[in-house]
């Protein structure tokens, strides 16, 4: 048995965070949506020269390419589960998900919704840096470095910010993901699969949220 995942939530709610925990401690396979076009585009495959003609000519990757892209990774990789990171973000690509897991007998076990406030969510994302190494989280107030500059997890010294990751492009992103993403929670949760977490709280009280949850599914 396989459980199947969708991490739902505004931008800077922590689904990146979470994701990495379920890897490693699960086992599960992340499914990012940017990180699967960047491996196709550079694969040689079929699906691959689809995806590096389009990005290419700098169009938008269709609803159909992606879908294509989750059938390949759901039929040549082995895992316990799969988390959907970054999609669907619209109700038809939530109906296109759907529609191909259930062709291929799986379907989405559970949506963890991370709630948010979102005054406090601009505070959180305009302090949020990470390792370019190693993707280890971190932010100015609330969870600095022990060392100025230094991972504590890698001990590299690359860290980055977002470009967005300030006041005004957080909530332009914010009300892209209200008006396109949102209705999303409503779909879900018609459906018995949306799983709500408080994703205001401290990072590892949400972890046990999230691990409860996956617990449940699997048990």
């Amino acid at each position: 048995m396989t459980i199947n995942i969708i991490l739902l939530g505004p931008p800077g709610a922590g689904k990146g965070t979470q994701a990495r925990t379920l890897v490693e401690e699960r086992g599960l396979v992340q499914l990012s949506t940017g990180d699967m076009l960047r491996d196709a585009r550079s694969s040689g495959t079929e699906m691959g020269k689809i995806v590096a003609d389009v990005m290419d000519r700098g169009q938008l990757v269709t609803d159909e390419i992606v879908i294509g892209l989750i059938r390949e990774k759901l039929d040549t990789v082995e895992a316990p589960g799969f988390i959907f990171d970054g999609f669907p973000r619209t109700l038809p690509q939530a109906d296109a998900l759907e529609e191909l897991l259930a062709g291929m007998g799986r379907k989405i076990d559970a949506v963890i919704e991370m709630r948010v406030d979102d005054e406090a969510l601009v505070d959180r994302v305009s302090g949020r840096y990470t390792c370019g190494n190693c993707g280890e989280v971190y932010h100015d107030a609330t969870r600095p470095t022990k060392e100025t500059g230094k991972c504590d997890a890698c001990g590299s010294t690359d860290m980055k910010r977002r470009a967005d990751d300030n006041p005004e492009s957080l909530k332009t992103r914010l009300m892209e993901y209200y008006k396109k993403t949102s209705p999303l929670v409503g779909y879900y949760y018609a459906k018995k699969t949306l799983a709500p977490v408080d994703g205001m709280a401290e990072m590892d009280e949400v972890g046990r949220q999230v691990a409860e949850i996956v617990d449940r599914i699997g048990g």
